[in-house]
């Protein structure tokens, strides 16, 4: 029979730390007797543990509450440098970097172009984003977002032809030994489903399907609560799917446009739109004309409306085959075209996707502000710092 594990006073008291810590991140800054209140602790208890977490740099005092006539009380708060982490979301033309502390405040942003054309030279431009968000020197964590997924058998970055410098063996261990920090690689339009699921519409669904639309497509899978990566990283790399009417990898290549991004990337929006007179200088402008030419009447109306159902029956007919294999509870919509498209084209997307498909999932646009790969970048890595921290009085 497998005997239980003794509640050590050690053990419990790491319990009880991890327990107060997380009620400091959650509520804010706490006296004592509500440390105890929300953690259960006696008073001499509470006060053991904060003393202890004072001395270790995890918990700071930040004032004093005014009470009663004559009584004040010790107001603590979890110290904002008891680690730090970084977010870096890398496409072809440039590096965005955000610094965080433990709390989750930003405490310095930085936007560097080109991501660089070698091993070297790569992990040069992320010291130099790094440097340029103010990251201090003892960094706990770095979460890098990118155009693509690092195979857990090679160690590879696939996916990723068209970045530069990326293709390098032992891509991690390189990053990590260069940047002197453990350092994490994760897909970018994963990183969007995993700020969406804890800022976004998706809160309190287990099975979701995000489509990103954008210069190019791709999708991320969250089944059962959990982000779903694949066997070489690559669920979701829904771009590459061979798709009815486009020319495929074996006609023109696998590093020529081909599959689903030939059809909806926005370089084909954009062909798309001026084909039915719209204009605009890249496909973000021409969609936003689009929809405000839909709203009018007239000729010009009917022509930008026609286009915007040529783009939605496109991108339905993706969205069909995704459907169609997951079932899933919800589909979120974002990226450059969902954004510019907003309500008009989710409504005509959702209208033909449920025209082709049994399961008629709705569809929802992203509400997530900013720059999403950076938030879920920065979720990420805080996640697993504030794990590292809040587990560091855990007796060895």
């Amino acid at each position: 029979m497998i005997q239980p594990t003794p509640g050590t006073p050690s053990l419990l008291r790491a319990i009880n730390d991890r327990a107060a810590l997380q009620a400091l991140l959650e509520r804010g800054p706490l006296t004592r007797p509500e440390i105890g209140a929300l953690t259960g602790l006696s008073k001499p208890t509470a006060s053991q543990l904060l003393a202890r977490l004072q001395e270790a740099g995890l918990v700071v005092l930040s004032g004093i509450r005014e009470g009663l006539p004559g009584r004040t009380a010790e107001v603590y708060q979890l110290n904002p440098a008891a680690a730090y982490v970084a977010a870096l979301d890398v496409t072809p033309a440039r590096i965005e970097a955000e610094v965080a502390d433990i709390t989750g405040t930003v405490i310095g942003r930085h936007r560097l172009p080109t991501p660089g054309r070698s091993g070297g030279d790569v992990v040069g431009r992320l010291r130099a984003a790094l440097e340029g968000a103010g990251a201090p020197a003892d960094l706990r964590r770095v979460v890098i977002g990118i155009q693509g997924a690092v195979d857990p058998v090679s160690g590879r970055l696939g996916y990723g032809g068209h970045i530069p410098g990326w293709h390098i063996p032992d891509l991690v261990p390189t990053l990590r030994e260069g940047l002197g920090v453990p350092v994490d690689i994760e897909n970018d339009v994963n990183l969007v489903a995993l700020a969406e699921q804890a800022h976004g519409v998706t809160q309190g669904h287990q099975d979701f399907v995000l489509l990103w639309a954008d210069e190019g497509l791709g999708s991320a899978l969250v089944l059962g609560g959990r982000l779903h990566r694949g066997a070489t990283g690559g669920a979701g790399e829904v771009g590459y799917m061979p798709t009815l009417g486009a020319p495929t990898a074996r006609e023109v290549g696998r590093h020529a446009d081909h599959g689903f991004q030939a059809l909806t990337g926005g370089p084909a929006v954009l062909k798309i739109l001026r084909s039915y007179g719209v204009r605009g200088a890249d496909f973000e402008t021409a969609v936003r004309n689009a929809v405000q030419a839909a709203a009018g009447t007239g000729r010009r109306a009917d022509d930008a409306r026609a286009g915007l159902r040529d783009i939605a029956t496109r991108l339905a007919v993706g969205l069909a085959a995704i459907t169609a294999v997951v079932d899933p509870e919800l589909v979120v919509l974002t990226g450059g075209t969902f954004l510019a498209g907003g309500e008009t084209l989710r409504e005509l997307v959702e209208h033909e996707l449920h025209a082709l498909t049994v399961p008629r999932p709705p569809l929802l646009l992203s509400t997530v502000e900013g720059n999403p790969v950076l938030a879920g970048a920065l979720d990420l890595a805080l996640a697993t710092a504030r794990d590292e921290v809040f587990s560091s009085t855990v007796p060895s």
